[in-house]
């Protein structure tokens, strides 16, 4: 195949090209080329396949929420070529048979890259660590507790250095349940206005600068996930500076949000950790500008609507956000004037790719041709009803957004074509 009259995104600008592509690896890019298969993409720009490094995919075990056969197809609408699954999934990703089963129904599927992210301990129970070694052997690429924390720091400790050992980086979901203490929202004005319990920052915070003592004592890399505190990201800044080998993600719904968005009592603005104030948002944007943040991710939550259609304290926490993040991202990001057009492909792609050792990120010759092709000028508006992920559950339906993803293409094969209604 080749795309041609494309804008091309490459890490030092963004140049119009064609690119060919020949089984599953690019072959050329050169300023114009000829073939039997060609798709005109004028008008278009080609990203580095999108990765996102925190999907909740469901199976096995809550295929009522979303399976990995419709999470995949949600991932490729969202321009998304590889995505990394969490392993609160039931029985929880701990062990080699599980890590095998997703890796074989996402092959089955055939869609977009699956790469399992196992447990930290078994169960995840945060008392013992889990097979590490056989997860690897079998195809995990990180481990994690996402929806919990390793409480015990000494156990933290063990499992950042074993799983170094084997090549793995520890991502850790960043929350002190007793300082917690049963919130729901943020603290602050609108949980007193909404009456809802609120949790404060410290709650995050705390465990954010204990992962960073233990990566700086130990000399071993670790991620924080969807950080939301501008005192979180103050530590995260810090510790860079000094050479700490720390690196972040956030996710669009705390770089476009604040908790007023509770005030409606919208079970769709309820997320962990909860969206906050408009200084932490303006924070993220900050750290997402300044590499302090290395990646955008979704954190994709997908809920059945009993989930959800409850009262706000017994609602389920989480977004789905993978059919969104794209157009997000660049409405807030770009035409916001925060980030180039390079800059948002690194926190989306090349950034992903290296921090989890993915082959991905970069389109040049002789690499995998994992290629987004949007429509940046496509203005539309967020419909739930139009998204292909089970889970409907979004706090941004009606807003309008730019850029629609038009191809997603895998391993040199298209995965999703954007059908002209």
């Amino acid at each position: 195949m080749i795309f041609k009259h494309a804008d091309v995104v490459f890490p030092d600008g963004v140049r119009r090209a064609d690119i060919r592509t020949e089984g599953e690896r690019i072959a050329e890019i050169a300023p114009e080329l000829f073939g039997e298969e060609e798709i005109d993409c004028a008008g278009m720009t080609v990203f580095p396949g999108l990765i996102d490094m925190h999907v909740h995919l469901r199976e096995p075990g809550f295929e009522k929420k979303e399976d990995i056969a419709s999470g995949c197809a949600a991932a490729v609408k969202g321009g998304f070529t590889q995505i990394c699954c969490m392993p609160n999934t039931n029985p929880v990703t701990d062990n080699k048979v599980v890590v095998s089963y997703i890796l074989s129904r996402a092959k089955e599927v055939g869609l977009c890259k699956v790469r399992p992210v196992g447990a930290i301990t078994k169960g995840q129970e945060g008392k013992e660590l889990a097979a590490i070694g056989a997860m690897k052997a079998a195809g995990a690429v990180a481990l994690s507790e996402d929806g919990r924390t390793v409480e015990n720091a000494k156990i933290m400790a063990l499992a950042m250095q074993y799983a170094s050992d084997f090549g793995l980086i520890c991502l850790c979901h960043c929350e002190d349940k007793a300082l917690v203490d049963g919130g729901v929202v943020n603290e602050g004005y609108y949980s007193t206005l909404t009456g809802l319990k609120g949790s404060i920052r410290a709650a995050e915070d705390a465990i954010v600068a204990r992962e960073i003592c233990l990566s700086e004592s130990l000399g071993i890399p670790v991620h924080i996930c969807h950080v939301s505190t501008y005192s979180g990201i103050e530590l995260i800044r810090s510790a860079k500076s000094r050479g700490v080998k720390v690196t972040a993600e956030s996710c669009p719904h705390y770089f476009t949000l604040t908790d007023e968005a509770i005030a409606g009592f919208d079970t769709n603005t309820k997320v962990n950790p909860p969206i906050r104030e408009e200084r932490d948002r303006a924070a993220v944007v900050e750290g997402l500008r300044d590499g302090t943040i290395d990646c955008i991710v979704t954190d994709h939550a997908p809920h059945h609507a009993d989930d959800k259609n409850v009262e706000y304290n017994l609602a389920a926490f989480g977004i789905s956000g993978i059919e969104t993040s794209f157009a997000l991202s660049y409405t807030q990001l770009v035409k916001g004037g925060v980030l180039t057009l390079p800059e948002l492909a690194d926190r989306m792609s090349r950034n992903p790719a290296r921090i989890l050792g993915l082959e991905g990120g970069e389109i040049a010759v002789g690499k995998r041709a994992d290629l987004t092709v949007v429509d940046l000028k496509k203005e539309w508006t967020i419909d739930p009803a139009e998204f292909v992920s089970k889970g409907k559950n979004t706090p941004f339906t009606g807003r309008k957004v730019s850029g629609r993803v038009k191809y997603t293409v895998v391993d040199g094969t298209i995965r999703y074509e954007e059908k002209e209604a």
